[in-house]
């Protein structure tokens, strides 16, 4: 049986797929993947053993170089290969319209969520086959269910399993990175999800206590700023240098702990089942917050003191 994945991103969503995937795979002998996805996230798919293909699209490159030959190209290309395979399952995971057309240009039977469910409800009149699962639900779970439902089996575990191939995480040294420290995630896509820049620092002076050295990823100008003005206030942090995300995967596997924000590495902690503590502002974590083992959630961000989250960090991995 070959299924295609319809999950363009971002990354924090795309790793929420990756439970499903494994219960497909542990429910049908023989079940692989293609995966539909936005080129900056095409490394993920690729810890799972059980996906085969990834096709990149690039969107969010396209529309803003609309009417270039080269963009024109591209869009051929991605075509092509979408409607050279014959897919016995096509599953929209997202529920966008953008997601719904990828699924109906593709060669198979479509399913997806259905109009009072889908993120965006004019997208369930692309499908033809569609399932209703709350929103209620987790993230992870509502993908779970939608995979079930559409292959035709039936949940039986509440262990869930990313089924992340741990071998296939690297840095740049070829090895997983070693000693006592923590990973500070600092970076988030919008202001209303970070926290306050000397909040970092106190913290940073909370871990060097207690004998951690911190590392700060970062992945774009704003976030090298960060980093480097919190790596100022203290001797024990270091900023790392620009990374894959595989190669975060690394230091992340490596790490005591974790303390994050509402981003997409906080996820890939989750799946990695590396201790962490995740900050949310206005991102309800019951919907779509980090999930697996030992994961912690603070709401309220604004109001979080360092010492706050150093003590849920204690009881965590510290102890």
């Amino acid at each position: 049986m070959r299924v295609l994945i319809v999950k363009l991103s971002s990354m924090g969503d795309v790793i929420s797929t990756l439970p499903a995937v494994t219960d497909a795979t542990k429910a049908i002998s023989g079940i692989k993947f293609d995966w539909v996805i936005e080129e900056n996230f095409s490394e993920i798919p690729r810890w799972h053993q059980a996906v085969d293909s990834i096709v990149p699209i690039a969107l969010r490159r396209w529309r803003k170089k609309l009417f270039c030959l080269s963009t024109s190209k591209e869009v051929r290309i991605f075509w092509q290969k979408l409607k050279a395979e014959k897919y016995d399952y096509i599953l929209d995971v997202q529920g966008l319209l953008k997601s719904a057309v990828v699924a109906k240009i593709a060669c198979g039977t479509s399913y997806g969520f259905d109009v009072t469910c889908a993120r965006e409800p004019l997208a369930a009149y692309f499908y033809q086959n569609k399932f209703n699962i709350p929103r209620s639900l987790h993230a992870v779970e509502r993908s779970r269910q939608l995979f079930a439902k559409a292959l035709g089996y039936k949940i039986t575990t509440d262990v869930l399993d990313y089924g992340l191939i741990k071998e296939r995480f690297v840095g740049k040294e070829g090895k997983i990175s070693t000693g006592k420290y923590l990973v500070f995630i600092h970076g988030a896509s919008r202001s209303k999800k970070c926290w306050q820049e000397k909040k970092w620092i106190e913290l940073a002076g909370l871990a060097k206590k207690e004998g951690f050295k911190v590392k700060l990823p970062w992945g774009n100008n704003e976030e090298l700023v960060r980093a480097n003005n919190i790596a100022r206030g203290s001797d024990n942090v270091e900023v790392l240098s620009k990374s894959t995300l595989t190669e975060l995967g690394a230091i992340l596997l490596g790490a005591n702990g974790v303390v994050a924000l509402d981003t997409g590495l906080s996820h890939l902690s989750a799946a990695l089942s590396v201790p962490a503590v995740s900050l949310y502002g206005p991102t309800d974590p019951n919907l779509a917050g980090t999930y697996g083992k030992n994961q912690a959630h603070l709401t309220n961000m604004e109001n979080l003191s360092a010492e706050d989250v150093w003590s849920k960090m204690v009881t965590i991995f510290c102890t």
